[in-house]
């Protein structure tokens, strides 16, 4: 390739780039996306989040005899309903390679690692084998060892195992945190075992069309999730399953599956959510806006969860979603937004009682719910933002 040729060639590889992602910003005004002046804001303001992430996946990780595991999300880059209390880890594989995995599980109260096929959806097309938690042997300090690959290993290789298929293409390490004050993440790496070891010199043609490639996986992305979130919509107020509503095989967390429900509410309005929470290994409540993002966990009150909730006397937990702060214990804000969602995920658990929403004017709100006081609201919200540091590590 001639030098001319060269230039014209990665001009127009950018040119390409940039016009797909304009091209994707045709979401934020289509006939369903509801015309409100803060969720079109937020939503360009998702599909720039979101190019990093694009850029990770199809253009800086994607060497599979050289994976790094990155974080998926994070308080500021969000997509698909990610847990407030998660930290997403993951790396690219190949199927018939073998790879160790290595370090500490650290204390998050849900642990699970996953292994993906690629397919139909931007995130892949199935789960082909997961662990979860007292799946994982760990010697008493939390260390651990997994290995990936399409054969078992030898004996003498001692750790645990996930067998991978031809079409295997991402592990993901799903780290749910209960209190987030006290729990440390996980600390690991990945090595391919019977790789090359080589990171080859990028060329012009491989930058070119993976530029497109993740402007693409933006788009796809972005657009997948907005269309999910519709199905929820015109059933405001009701809890219902990914599979109740979907049939796929990516979306559902291994462990349990999450009930999500839709809600739009005024300002002189209020939802009330009760349920009581089972037995089980941990659970949450996850609070976002149409865009399936989470609010802002670090400032405001956007989630609760099997440690933070405060439950009242015969063990129900009633959540309060107001425009106002009215002092109780379990509210979650809207933060400027009229609608949103809800999501309830239990793990670990026998039953999966379904939440009771109720909608009732403000002037009609019960009397005697638990409550806090605005220095104790205060102490939360600080506390939020110390575990998130902790959590993040920034």
């Amino acid at each position: 390739m001639s030098d001319l040729d060269r230039d014209r060639y990665l001009k127009a590889s950018w040119d390409a780039f940039c016009d797909e992602l304009k091209s994707a910003g045709d979401l934020i005004f289509r006939e369903t996306t509801p015309d409100n002046d803060l969720i079109r804001a937020k939503g360009l303001r998702l599909l720039a989040r979101n190019i990093s992430l694009g850029l990770q996946f199809k253009l800086d990780n994607i060497n599979t005899q050289t994976p790094e595991l990155l974080h998926y999300f994070d308080p500021i880059r969000k997509q698909g309903g990610d847990n407030t209390d998660a930290l997403y880890v993951g790396a690219p594989i190949n199927g018939q390679n073998t790879y160790r995995i290595s370090g500490n599980r650290g204390q998050a109260k849900f642990f699970a690692v996953t292994v993906l096929e690629d397919g139909a959806t931007p995130w892949g097309g199935k789960v082909i084998g997961n662990l979860i938690d007292e799946e994982i042997d760990q010697d008493p300090e939390g260390n651990f060892v997994l290995i990936l690959s399409p054969e078992k290993p030898p004996a003498h290789q001692k750790g645990n195992w996930i067998k991978t298929t031809p079409g295997a293409w991402r592990v993901t390490f799903r780290q749910f945190f209960a209190d987030w004050a006290n729990e440390e993440p996980m600390m690991a790496r990945i090595d391919c075992l019977d790789g090359d070891g080589h990171n080859p010199i990028l060329t012009p043609q491989q930058v070119g069309t993976r530029l497109y490639e993740a402007a693409s996986w933006v788009k796809a992305s972005t657009h997948y999730w907005a269309e999910m979130i519709d199905k929820w919509a015109v059933q405001p107020n009701t809890f219902l399953s990914y599979r109740q509503l979907d049939k796929n095989e990516i979306d559902a967390t291994p462990g349990g599956e999450p009930l999500i429900c839709y809600w739009q509410l005024p300002k002189d309005e209020a939802l009330l959510v009760r349920f009581t929470p089972p037995p089980c290994d941990y659970w949450a409540v996850e609070f976002g806006n149409y865009w399936w993002e989470t609010m802002d966990y670090r400032y405001r009150m956007s989630s609760t969860n099997i440690h933070m909730a405060h439950l009242e006397d015969n063990g129900e937990l009633v959540l309060v979603v107001s425009h106002e702060d009215l002092g109780h214990a379990n509210w979650l804000d809207p933060s400027g937004h009229s609608e949103g969602y809800i999501t309830v995920r239990y793990l670990g658990a026998k039953d999966y009682p379904i939440p009771k929403c109720q909608q009732i004017k403000l002037a009609d709100m019960p009397k005697g719910l638990r409550s806090v006081t605005p220095a104790q609201r205060k102490a939360q919200l600080e506390e939020r933002r110390r575990g998130v540091i902790k959590r993040f590590k920034y």
